[in-house]
């Protein structure tokens, strides 16, 4: 096995791995966590818009020519995770009898024994997958120029995925899934970047081509997700200091994805 292939491999499982830091919220407590859900929310509504706007459209129209088609692709992203969340929200609805969930103000964990997942849960493992598996092909392109920038490229997307992966597992949370649900299928969602990684050694440098669309696609999901469903979630509660975390947090959550331009 040539030198590039292993540090590409090597470097995407690592990136994979980085979706295990929900561990450390595993160890919270389950009141603190419904306490807290709210900035979890707020976090991921600002990485979502921030990761958007600052990472995958650029990326998108900045390495393809045709303006049309991205802002269609990006268009179809939205319209597809509409069409998934209704039917996911139909599915639900026949199996329980056609009745329906009724939401408290207050952002909080849903009961294990219920057995209710929230679409949004669906919806950002789909996301994050089509995400995750961006990031592979982008590792394995760039260890295909040369191992240097392969390895900054891998330092780069660890840095990304950290915020990410955080907030995601807590949409999980707030989608229904148990803590260690939540935990699996976030894995299970970030290891298509080692498939992505494998298709990019593989293809070789033509990989290249299909990035925009796939980032344009993602960049659509992604919007969706944020402002379809998290946030009317904040807006289910009208205290001023809650709504001032929540502010706070989602600046962070941009803040943050602004922070890795200067590792670009």
């Amino acid at each position: 096995m040539e030198l590039t292939t292993i540090y590409a491999l090597a470097s995407v499982v690592l990136i994979s791995l980085v979706s295990l830091v929900g561990i450390t919220i595993i160890s919270l407590k389950e009141a603190f966590l419904r306490k807290n859900m709210f900035l979890l929310v707020s976090l991921a509504v600002g990485a979502l818009f921030g990761n958007t706007f600052i990472f995958l459209i650029p990326e998108a129209y900045g390495t393809f020519d045709n303006t049309p088609a991205i802002s269609f692709l990006i268009i179809t992203g939205i319209v597809l995770s509409f069409i998934l969340e209704k039917f996911l929200l139909w599915r639900h609805e026949h199996g329980h009898g056609g009745t329906e969930n009724h939401h408290d103000e207050e952002i909080e964990l849903i009961e294990k024994q219920s057995g209710h997942i929230k679409p949004v849960g669906i919806l950002i493992l789909v996301s994050d997958g089509v995400h995750n598996f961006i990031d592979g092909i982008i590792i394995g392109a760039t260890y295909l120029i040369s191992i240097e920038v392969g390895i900054a490229t891998t330092v780069a997307v660890i840095l990304h995925e950290i915020p990410q992966e955080i907030s995601d597992f807590g949409i999980l949370l707030h989608a229904g899934f148990s803590k260690a649900k939540a935990l699996l299928f976030n894995f299970l969602s970030a290891i298509t970047a080692i498939l992505g990684t494998l298709i990019a050694l593989f293809l070789g440098t033509a990989i290249k081509a299909f990035i925009p669309a796939i980032a344009a696609f993602a960049a659509g999901s992604f919007l969706y997700i944020a402002g379809s469903d998290l946030v009317p979630e904040l807006h289910k509660t009208s205290d001023f200091k809650r709504s001032l975390q929540q502010l706070a947090a989602i600046l962070v959550g941009i803040a943050l994805m602004f922070a890795l331009l200067l590792l670009e």
